[in-house]
């Protein structure tokens, strides 16, 4: 070899040829090509941050952290909120429900035993009183 060919600029094969002669890619160079170009959405958006200054870039920032914060903070609140509510409103509500069911269970009862007693008919009537005679 001569020490001119080793180094070939690749202008010969322009003038020699006017085919085209690009390279054909395969598969893989492909998949490795779109490996490469593939970007997450904050990649992108960190890559443009640099376009900005650096006071716009520190106002986003605390307005997006203070959003982030703030969110985090009315979820605590909302949690706790709720449990003091349904806690709070079973502890009174409880024994109004509790009182309200034995009373429905001793007009039960009564109405039972006054069936047992005075007949049927007396328990449908509502009581209207023993020495009472139907007028003709």
């Amino acid at each position: 070899m001569a020490p001119g060919e080793d180094i070939d600029s690749g202008m010969e094969s322009l003038t020699t040829n006017s085919k085209d002669q690009t390279p054909i890619k395969s598969d893989e160079d492909d998949s490795l090509d779109d490996d490469e170009l593939d970007e997450t959405l904050a990649e992108r958006l960190w890559g443009l941050s640099e376009m900005f200054p650096e006071s716009v870039r520190n106002v986003t920032y605390n307005v997006a952290s203070g959003t982030w914060h703030g969110v985090r903070g009315l979820y605590a609140f909302s949690r706790v909120a709720t449990w003091l509510f349904f806690s709070s409103s079973v502890l009174l509500f409880a024994p109004l429900i509790f009182e309200v069911e034995r009373a429905q269970m001793e007009e039960v009862q009564r109405s039972q035993q006054k069936q047992v007693l005075l007949g049927p008919a007396s328990a449908v009537s509502g009581g209207g009183g023993l020495g009472m005679v139907p007028q003709r």
